[in-house]
């Protein structure tokens, strides 16, 4: 990746303002998703039945993979062991993923002498998980919590999420916002307080595919009509398909829907996030992408003066705590009230943990002169 500053004028003020992006190499695109291997039987019907047959049987059990995974919810929830008892489960669970709230203190202390960076995903972290997305509003509590916290660090949104929607969610401008994944990234215009000069970050690594993501939107409207619950969203970037509301009984409908109608878009991919299938570009990027992209904005790409917070609760997120994983450098916190299967170090069990534990790190950094922690 290279950067590359673009001077746009202000109509308004009069003033440049100048806007640092990244240019992206080739290899960002990846190859289309290789097909599933057919199922064992479907080499009889290849025999009995020809390639037709086949097809239709391939496509069947793909369709099945997807409702199981649906069922599974996301993150993957951690299998039950037939010897350890529901409780002894999650405690054990809960040994491996302490909660952040109790290990509170470490954290801060492992904070010494670095520049926290917190990013925050917004649905079922920063606001809780409701049947209409459209209504997935946070608490007037939880936006001072996050309006505070970025007073002091820099802070993000990253979300699957349309970044015009969101923001009309979050309302607060001293926020860096990462929509649809991280493909459409905005940083605060009003600024100086983390940049060494004035800058309007901007980066949509995906504008090319924005027709086909609204040609693909107007076919799922059509081909999810009639399955009773269904939601298509259209976040910009990418098509969020909620089937939070559709009865179980139609998931294999509801996949078999939107399987069919990518069939004809090889450049675009299915993922699933929590409740959702979403339609995105097929190009190397995600929450994990964005967050390092973000930190290298920021001037902390190979610094080790920087202790990145990364709170999430969906499957999407997964892909940002496995970049802090590798790095050995920064936390993932995961939300979650059951134990499943995560790349997070630490857990918070609902949104309003998450809202407390914001509110304990602005009172750390307010009263700890140095930034020491006061046990």
């Amino acid at each position: 990746m290279t950067n590359q500053n673009v001077i746009s004028s202000d109509a308004k003020s009069g003033k440049n303002i100048r806007i640092s992006c990244i240019l992206l190499h080739k290899s960002l695109f990846s190859p289309a998703m290789p097909k599933p291997l057919p199922a064992p039987r479907l080499a009889k019907m290849i025999e009995t039945g020809g390639a037709a047959a086949a097809a239709a049987a391939a496509e069947v059990a793909k369709t099945n993979v997807w409702v199981n995974s649906m069922r599974d919810s996301s993150p993957t929830r951690v299998k039950s062991t037939s010897s350890l008892s529901e409780t002894e489960e999650k405690n054990s669970w809960i040994l491996k993923h302490p909660s952040a709230l109790s290990m509170f203190h470490q954290i801060v202390n492992a904070s010494k002498g670095k520049q926290i960076v917190m990013f925050l995903d917004y649905d079922g972290t920063l606001s809780p998980i409701v049947e209409d997305p459209d209504r997935a509003f946070m608490t007037n509590e939880m936006r001072e919590a996050v309006r505070d916290v970025a007073r002091y660090f820099p802070t993000a949104i990253v979300t699957g999420r349309c970044r015009d929607k969101v923001y009309s969610f979050v309302k607060l401008a001293g926020l860096y916002y990462a929509g649809s994944h991280g493909m459409d990234i905005k940083g605060p215009s009003k600024t100086r307080k983390y940049k060494k000069d004035h800058q309007a970050l901007l980066f949509q690594p995906a504008s090319k595919f924005l027709p086909m993501i609204d040609e693909v939107y107007k076919v799922l409207i059509e081909k999810t009509k009639s399955i009773p619950g269904a939601k298509v969203e259209n976040n910009k970037f990418c098509i969020s398909v909620h089937f939070r509301c559709v009865d179980e009984k139609m998931w294999a409908a509801l996949a078999e829907q939107v399987g069919s109608a990518l069939n004809d878009y090889p450049k675009l991919r299915l993922t699933q996030g929590r409740k959702v299938l979403e339609i995105r570009p097929i190009i190397k990027w995600d929450k994990g992408k964005a967050l390092e992209f973000l930190l290298e904005s920021l001037g902390y790409a190979n610094s080790n003066n920087v202790l990145p917070v990364y709170i999430g609760d969906d499957r999407t997120d997964e892909d940002a705590f496995k970049v802090l994983r590798n790095r050995g450098q920064g936390l993932g916190i995961l939300v979650s009230k059951v134990p499943k299967e995560t790349n997070a170090s630490y857990s918070l069990q609902e949104p309003a943990e998450v809202k407390d534990f914001l509110r304990r790190l602005v009172d750390w950094k307010r009263f700890s002169p140095g930034g020491a922690c006061r046990v």
